[in-house]
């Protein structure tokens, strides 16, 4: 039986940090924010567990165009509504040296729950990612999608990239934020599910047995959603740039197009163990792009940098159908001009390791690129 190609429409989402333009530390401060960001941006603006946090969200992209144009607005409105409360936004997986601490939850029950069953481990979990939905309304075909992406989880991960440092410390790793989130149950990369009914069942047990009240509790980097009919990716960190948030996007949706058309033709792509895949997370979350993954199929480590031609290579018979070539093929920027955490940790060193530097620099990262950028984002305080 033939399957209807699907509409592969994107959604993205990114958690921001809101930041005292003085300290350059998170500000429990989202409630200010909120109150005007609702009346302008409905529900395309919500808040997170921290108050330091804020969450936007596109509506229902048809191509990457769309995405651009909302995700362009989306921060040009936070930064603005930021600059009149007296505060900037920051995008990256992680603030340089906030401390959890010291920023209060925000007032939800959903949040005050989850808190309570999972304690420091979710009170400790101020971290900063970006999602990205691609619709696939054939369940049986999003899983299939699905289980044959996770490959490319550990790709998307190190392109990503963008929290080097916690807690005032260089950690060492490329995305800190990963390890952060891997606390948390029902994380990471998942098991492959044969079918949407393996799935549900696995869902039914865990409601029956109290382990969660309904699927939005399993937080792996790639799910079906509880309740929209998409692919979520949840893998990345949250990019500095827009450019680079799009082009993530770009390079998403034509993952999932190309594993489409491979299922046309009656070809699939080989899904490798569970266990296999996490050593090629663990890379991309220490090294980043400059590192080096397994290929398992021939069983040697290649250079990232060489990985990304072979992707885009893999890519590139659906990219000019879904208009997106030319995002898709920006992510050698990337390449080029390192990802968010290499660009941080230059900054760190040419500054004498000032980490309130690296702060003014990612401020200034998030608004790069957007049409009208609010002033208060724009200038770093104290320089950069």
């Amino acid at each position: 039986m033939t399957v209807e190609r699907p509409a592969f429409t994107l959604g993205v989402e990114e958690e921001f940090q809101i930041i005292d333009p003085e300290t350059r530390e998170l500000r429990s401060h989202v409630q200010e924010i909120l109150d005007e960001g609702k009346r302008l941006l409905k529900e395309r603006v919500k808040p997170e567990m921290h108050q330091s946090v804020m969450e936007i969200g596109t509506g229902i992209c048809r191509d990457v165009s769309e995405v651009r144009r909302d995700v362009s607005e989306l921060r040009g409105e936070i930064i603005s509504l930021a600059s009149r409360q007296g505060m900037r936004v920051a995008s990256a997986g992680t603030h340089p040296f906030s401390n959890w601490a010291d920023q209060l939850i925000y007032p939800d029950e959903r949040y005050t729950a989850i808190v309570q069953e999972m304690q420091l481990v979710a009170r400790a979990n101020l971290i900063f990612g970006l999602h990205v939905h691609v619709g696939i309304s054939d369940r049986a075909l999003a899983f299939q999608i699905m289980n044959e992406a996770r490959y490319f989880l550990p790709h998307l991960l190190a392109l990503s990239t963008s929290s080097p440092f916690w807690l005032g410390r260089n950690t060492g790793l490329k995305s800190y934020r990963t390890k952060v989130f891997e606390r948390f149950p029902r994380t990471n990369i998942p098991e492959v599910f044969e079918s949407p009914a393996d799935f549900d069942e696995y869902v039914r047990i865990l409601v029956k047995t109290n382990c969660i009240d309904n699927g939005k509790k399993i937080w792996w980097d790639v799910r079906p959603h509880p309740f929209f009919e998409t692919i979520e990716f949840r893998v990345c960190d949250v990019p500095m740039r827009l450019d680079e948030t799009v082009a993530l996007a770009a390079l998403t949706q034509a993952i999932c197009a190309k594993l489409f058309k491979l299922r046309e033709k009656n070809l699939g792509w080989r899904s490798y163990r569970r266990a296999f895949l996490l050593e090629n997370k663990w890379r991309a979350a220490r090294y980043g792009i400059e590192g080096k993954l397994i290929d398992f199929g021939k069983e040697i480590e290649v250079p990232f940098r060489e990985l990304v031609e072979e992707m885009l290579e893999f890519v590139d018979d659906v990219v000019d159908e879904l208009g997106s070539r030319k995002e898709v093929e920006s992510i050698r920027w990337i390449l080029e001009n390192g990802s968010g955490a290499d660009r941080q940790l230059a900054v760190f060193h040419e500054t004498g390791e000032d980490l309130r530097k690296v702060v003014d620099f990612i401020c200034d990262e998030t608004a790069h690129g957007l049409e009208s950028p609010a002033s208060g984002n724009t200038a770093a305080i104290g320089g950069a």
